[in-house]
């Protein structure tokens, strides 16, 4: 049986890319036929990674048929993944996420997680000697996640090991960081031909807090004018989004990759008190600004409250 290979739902760069990775190394090195899929249609950032690089986009899928043999990467929470998860047949997890709980498997499985900021850093490190068999293009979206997760060494999540790799990867592929991370963050700020809806979703996860449930989404760009010139288009597409995805509210963060700050759009009172208690400030508009707030993981998510 082909064992599927997928990150979680809404994939960004490296649940687009690490699946790739992880699938060559299955199927080169260790023999096993492993194949890459996606959960959803992925980000502009990832779809530049994937055309840069010549990569065809895998196969998305949205169902799992019982028994199927798979690796998770990039998330370990049942809530990112296909409803039926748990009739399948997981084999490893690699993830860089708090442990979530709730996954069940057919038996004792391999599952990595570590404190790095990017899943595809995790994978460089497991595969040991075997890097050296990487091809360019394997190398090359291993860096994209890299670059990506860490937005270019500036999140607070990134670690000296997660720029060493980085580093060593670039150094071998002959790129400038620098000027390769500038061509990514052009592609992820280019979201002009998405729907406030997709917008709302693209990089989005669930999270309950205090009873209520929320769409964390985060749009990271360097050129955030784009997005907060459509503010009044998204806040009144919030309330539609929530109701088709059952939560109660929709968050919407714009992190300024450059000025390394985020703006939270306040559609309501429920958002403005998240705001206020999560992150000690005073809302008085309908947006507010949150300095040095970059990272869902490791600022938003831990500090949100009611």
């Amino acid at each position: 049986m082909t064992t599927l290979v997928f990150g979680h739902k809404s994939p960004d760069t490296d649940s687009t890319g690490s699946p790739l990775i992880w699938a060559w190394y299955l199927n080169e090195v260790k023999g096993v036929d492993a194949k890459a899929v996606l959960l959803g249609e992925p980000n502009t950032e990832a779809l530049f990674m994937l055309d840069r690089w010549e990569q065809t986009k895998p196969e998305i899928i949205s169902e799992l048929a019982p028994g199927q043999r798979c690796v998770i990467v990039d998330t370990n929470n049942p809530a990112e993944l296909p409803s039926a998860i748990n009739d399948a047949d997981v084999v490893q997890i690699i993830d860089h996420h708090k442990l979530v709980g709730g996954l069940e498997t057919k038996g004792p499985i391999d599952i990595t997680i570590r404190p790095l900021a990017c899943t595809a850093t995790i994978m460089y490190d497991l595969m040991g000697d075997d890097t050296a068999r990487m091809p360019k293009e394997i190398k090359a979206l291993a860096l994209s996640c890299i670059l990506s997760d860490t937005l270019e060494f500036r999140s607070p999540t990134t670690t000296d090991h997660d720029v060493d790799v980085a580093k060593t990867l670039a150094k071998e592929l002959g790129l400038s960081i620098p000027d390769y991370a500038a061509e990514m963050f052009a592609a992820k700020s280019d979201v002009s031909a998405f729907s406030d809806a997709e917008l709302l979703r693209m990089d989005s996860k669930e999270y309950e807090v205090g009873g209520k449930s929320f769409r964390v989404s985060v749009l990271e760009t360097t050129a955030p004018k784009i997005v907060l010139d459509r503010k009044d288009s998204l806040m009144s597409s919030m309330p539609k989004v929530a109701e088709e995805d059952g939560v109660d509210q929709v968050l919407l963060f714009i992190v300024d990759i450059l000025k390394e700050e985020a703006t939270l759009l306040v559609p309501n009172d429920l958002v403005k008190t998240v705001a206020e208690k999560s992150f000690a400030t005073a809302v008085s508009g309908d947006t507010v600004v949150l300095p040095g707030i970059m990272s869902r993981k490791k600022q938003i998510i831990p500090n949100l409250a009611l």
